[in-house]
């Protein structure tokens, strides 16, 4: 990533409000490029089926009771392309969208997306002049930034920002400590320029089964709540739920909730919600198929040999793509409606199965590497947990590997 100094200007806002020059020259922020679909000669490809994505999207609503639902959107939307995700989600009733980046911020707006857009990262060097200028919504930690903040909006003269400030409860990571919350009151109090809108923390083990750890978490944050309330600061939004604590705390809903990954299909606890549909399916095409002899060797390092006269199908699709090498020799993939094993080393961009025990497999043959397959000789799934499980991982990472020279293409079945 990229940031140059651009030559301070006035600035218009994304939502169509003018302001002064700003305190800092503004950073221009020059992002990575996705392969678009009308530009894809690979028949590797990623489908994103926004029918799945609306209906978790209703699940986690109907779940959630009352509070409004603020969509994490980070890492391009969980590698599902953020920009398509956040109008989907926007015009389904998604009240608010969180990211993790300034750059993920501004590429929404840029986008259009109007609703509120929080970022939650913690960092953002000289840029509050780009965070004014986009209408975003910044999440602070630490008494500095509440002072930059108010230099930047009394130099340019914008009006008072609005801002989240998050509490640490326990996750160790960012945030204000429960100790610092009357020093973090006493700043905020000497600065109008910065206006508190709402209150956050982040759970450290929601996936699990065990409460105690959340409702400690909340009772911590409860008390903060309580402690800025008795110092003058009362923000109308206080949220700390992700998917997990979503799914399984009632408690924990407050006013808004953060979910990310079950909006993608993907439950954060295996059984904790049956009635999520996976949202994206990677898919490729056969491009070579050849018979190989007994003992004769496949890929680098020729990890795999042939124990008989085989049939190696070769996919235009590897570790570069999100096709990780941690599956050489042990995942599998859907050739007709069939498991087939992957052969040898994955390599950057290509990647051999086995498909021995397929008949009449072909050049130009569909490949799933993730979602369900139906072909001739059944049918069969291959999710992003499983795939975590082969590689030692889970499924966010799975999701977000997905790299972007593999283009998104948005489906409504």
């Amino acid at each position: 990533m990229t940031i140059e100094t651009m030559t301070r200007q006035p600035a218009i806002s994304a939502l169509g409000s003018a302001t002064s020059a700003l305190a800092t020259p503004l950073p221009r922020v020059l992002r990575p490029q996705r392969a678009v679909p009308a530009d894809a000669v690979r028949p590797t490809r990623a489908e994103v089926n926004l029918a799945n994505l609306r209906h978790n999207l209703r699940v986690i609503q109907r779940t959630a009771g009352g509070a409004e639902v603020w969509a994490v959107l980070k890492a391009d939307g969980y590698g599902h392309g953020a920009k398509g995700v956040a109008r989907t989600l926007e015009r389904a009733g998604a009240s608010g969208i969180c990211v993790a980046l300034l750059e993920e911020g501004i590429e929404l707006r840029e986008a259009g997306i109007r609703v509120p857009i929080l970022v939650t990262g913690g960092y953002f060097g000289r840029a509050f002049g780009e965070v004014l200028r986009h209408s975003l919504t910044p999440v602070l930690h630490d008494p500095a930034q509440v002072e930059e903040l108010a230099d930047e909006v009394r130099y340019s003269g914008a009006e008072p920002a609005t801002v989240h400030v998050k509490i640490d409860t326990g996750m160790s990571r960012l945030g204000v400590l429960p100790r610092e919350v009357p020093k973090m009151a006493e700043v905020l109090g000497r600065h109008p320029q910065v206006r508190v809108s709402g209150l956050m923390t982040h759970f450290a083990c929601a996936d699990g089964t065990d409460a105690d750890s959340l409702n400690h978490q909340l009772d911590l944050f409860d008390a903060a709540t309580a402690s800025l309330r008795s110092l003058g600061i009362d923000p109308p939004l206080r949220h700390a739920a992700n998917s997990a604590a979503v799914l399984s705390s009632p408690r924990s809903h407050l006013k808004v909730v953060r979910p990310g990954i079950a909006l993608f299909g993907v439950e954060p606890r295996a059984g904790i919600c049956k009635e999520l549909r996976p949202v994206m399916t990677v898919r490729t095409d056969i491009v070579a198929v050849r018979e190989i002899p007994a003992g004769q060797s496949v890929g680098y390092g020729a990890t795999w040999t042939a124990q008989r006269t085989s049939r190696i199908a070769t996919i235009p699709m590897g570790y570069a793509d999100g096709l990780s090498r941690a599956l050489s020799n042990r995942g599998e993939l859907l050739v007709r409606g069939k498991r087939v094993p992957v052969a040898g080393v994955v390599s950057m961009d290509m990647t051999m199965l086995d498909v021995t025990e397929v008949p009449d497999v072909r050049v130009g043959d569909e490949c799933v590497v993730l979602g369900t397959q139906k072909g001739p000789q059944g049918q069969d799934t291959i999710s992003a947990e499983e795939i975590a499980a082969h590689r030692g991982t889970i499924p966010w990472e799975v999701l977000t590997d997905i790299s972007r020279r593999v283009p998104r293409f948005y489906r409504e079945p």
